[in-house]
């Protein structure tokens, strides 16, 4: 069961959320059948989304996250509802590329480096917020950190991993996000960056046993911090019958006529890969709409 959990420091200065995704990444490639380096791809970028939607205020609200980075994999998307829980997908499931120099899943080389980093939050208002920012180094946490600094000007240092086994299942996924709050001093900062600079991998961290809290602590060992909320998201498509329906009539009747052309009508869900069929006659009475 993936575990999610939002701590603050006592001082309040700096908040910190970690999640164990885990289960989550594992349900995405069981789904899309992912190659290891998009596993490592769009499952970095599930983690993170499941941490920022779990901020959010609103029973309704959501986040997108949209990488187009002009790589391999094309146009990574991850979203989230308020509770963490999330559902994903890549353009191009399948990459095969050599690993980095540094001997690791070349994410940055499957997500491209050239495009941006899109996050669209909808938060129940007229229109959705949008904020957009040049893809850094297309690893992922280095980008919603830089998305954090410039569109929500909120310091911030993120960390996400996922490692895959051999077999293509993942052995661990997670990741964290500190935050500064606006009564953070100077020497916060400094504490901060001291606490982090020798920290080990997340993904190592979560081999080795840790939770989502113990992560918490570890990364931020300088402070005293006490839980604000912990859950367990999951994969989870909001796709229906229904939701299909109104996307087809969204197509117009002159469409809708054409594809009446056909005995049926297969339309698959890129989030989950569920199919619904419609029948001619089905088709026909969308169009009449």
């Amino acid at each position: 069961m993936s575990e999610l959990v939002r701590m603050i420091s006592t001082d309040g200065t700096l908040t910190v959320i970690a999640a164990d995704t885990t289960d989550i990444i594992n349900r995405m490639e069981q789904i899309h059948r992912t190659s290891a380096v998009t596993s490592a791809a769009l499952g970095r970028l599930l983690t993170a989304a499941s941490m920022m939607g779990a901020v959010l205020k609103g029973k309704d609200n959501s986040i997108t996250l949209r990488l187009n980075g002009g790589g391999p994999a094309g146009s990574v998307i991850a979203v989230s509802d308020s509770e963490g829980n999330v559902r994903g997908y890549v353009s191009n499931p399948i990459v095969e590329i050599p690993l980095n120099n540094k001997g690791k899943l070349d994410v940055a080389g499957a997500v491209g480096t050239e495009g941006s980093l899109t996050v669209m939050k909808d938060l129940g208002l007229k229109e959705p917020y949008i904020g957009q920012v040049p893809i850094v180094s297309g690893e992922i946490a280095e980008d919603i950190t830089s998305y954090f600094a410039t569109s929500e000007q909120l310091p911030s240092v993120c960390a996400l991993g996922v490692l895959v086994n051999p077999d293509l299942s993942i052995k661990a996924a997670g990741g964290f996000i500190i935050q500064l709050l606006p009564t953070a001093l100077d020497d916060t900062i400094d504490k901060v960056e001291e606490c982090i600079k020798d920290i080990e991998p997340v993904t190592q961290m979560l081999t080795n046993g840790m939770s989502p809290e113990d992560i918490c602590r570890h990364v931020l060992k300088g402070f005293d911090l006490e839980i604000l909320d912990t859950s367990n998201p999951e994969y989870r498509c909001t796709c229906s019958r229904e939701r299909v329906s109104k996307a087809l009539i969204s197509i117009g009747r002159e469409g809708l006529l054409e594809m009446a052309q056909e005995k049926t009508t297969e339309v698959s869900c890129h989030f989950c890969e569920k199919k619904y069929i419609f029948t001619s006659e089905e088709v026909l009475g969308f169009a009449e709409k």
